[in-house]
């Protein structure tokens, strides 16, 4: 039987990897700080207790043992990469999004933003000039990677998005959730909620990560985008998370420079699209969802219902949401006052065109062609 150590695994995505991974018949072991166990865990797989940040304490926790897979989803992935160099038949380790230039400060690049969608080949903060804008975190992401692949040439890595589902720390999702069953009748979406951001529902990361695995050599030496095969706008996210909890929003649209109190809603404030493609994965590796995201929203909306965040606890503070009703509201009202006298000018000046290729161009005044339902 092949052998398998998985730092970390007891995340969002860990459960699913480290069942995957004892249905494919490894021997799992998961090395983590044991402060969050999961339920999902069979009490099968050995657990070696010790903390992964610290490489002396991991070291004599693992020492002389050496693993068919190594699977590192949780620590200081440079120095783990370093202290497994010989100790692993194939090595997989998880990093994230961030590394690509643009994700941390979109005005680092022109025109600004990260090139939609982002693929594997994409620009990375590692290989910029060194004047070029990036904070520490971002770099360590970078970073970390370059290390992966010089400890490890036939390495598999991962750039992970933002990740939701159950045991999810921060669970962005309750940001609408709460709104529902706080009652709320509207919600303000910055730019009409157009922003698209990159993520994945934990059971397709899982998949995407254990695609690496099944595919052997196939997958050596190369980096992944991981993120569900298609993306919702932040205006389909709100709606499928109110439609799951049978609730619907007013929209307010507002545009972005006046929409501060609703600029937490696309994850990390910026008006910018982060969409990274996950082509590769699905070409070369036979990925595909195991979930779509409508089901996976769904889902995750449910769960936080019968599993709420404390009110005000370290959960909810780590939204960056103040839930400010009040501020919404006066935003709202002002923002509706002041569309009564920029409405009829816009009318006014509306040249009233209507796409060829929409139904509504048949539904037209005048029109005979009558063909706005398909007929069979």
């Amino acid at each position: 039987m092949s052998t398998a150590l998985v730092v970390g695994g007891t995340g969002p995505t860990g459960p699913y990897v480290v069942n995957g991974l004892l249905a494919r018949n490894f021997d799992v072991t998961i090395l983590h700080t044991g402060n969050h166990e999961s339920s999902e865990i069979p009490d099968s797989v050995e657990h070696i207790h010790t903390d992964p940040f610290d490489m002396e304490l991991t070291n004599q926790a693992t020492i002389n043992k050496s693993y068919d897979l190594i699977v590192v989803m949780y620590g200081r992935l440079r120095e783990l990469a370093s202290l497994f160099n010989g100790r692993a038949g194939k090595f997989v380790s998880v990093g994230g999004v961030p590394a690509y230039s643009g994700w941390g400060d979109a005005s680092a690049l022109w025109p600004a933003g990260m090139r939609v969608p982002t693929r594997e080949n994409g620009r990375l903060v590692v290989d910029e000039d060194r004047g070029f804008a990036v904070n520490k975190k971002v770099a360590n992401i970078g970073l970390s990677e370059r290390a992966v692949f010089a400890e490890h040439p036939t390495a598999s890595h991962l750039r992970y998005p933002w990740i939701y589902g159950p045991g999810q720390v921060g669970p962005r999702e309750w940001k609408i959730v709460r709104r529902v069953l706080d009652g709320r009748k509207t919600i303000v979406l910055p730019d009409g909620g157009l922003t698209v951001q990159a993520a994945a529902y934990a059971p397709n990361a899982a998949a995407a990560l254990l695609a690496t695995v099944d595919a052997g050599k196939a997958s050596e030496g190369n980096a992944y985008n991981v993120c569900d095969e298609w993306t919702p706008t932040l205006r389909q996210w709100v709606e499928i998370i109110a439609g799951a909890l049978e609730h619907s929003f007013e929209i307010v649209e507002i545009p972005w420079e006046y929409a501060g109190v609703a600029h937490h809603l696309t994850l990390r404030g910026t008006p910018h699209h982060r969409l990274t493609s996950s082509d590769r994965a699905i070409y070369e590796l036979g990925y595909k969802d195991v979930v779509d995201p409508i089901e996976g929203l769904s889902s995750t909306a449910r769960h936080l219902v019968a599993n709420q965040p404390v009110r005000g606890g370290p959960e909810e503070k780590s939204l960056a949401d103040r839930f400010d009703y009040d501020s919404e509201d006066q935003l709202i009202n002002a923002w509706q006052k002041a569309m009564r006298i920029i409405e009829p000018v816009a009318r006014a000046s509306d040249p009233g065109f209507v796409d060829r290729y929409a139904a509504s161009y048949d539904l037209r005044e005048g029109a005979n062609v009558g063909w706005a339902t398909i007929k069979r």
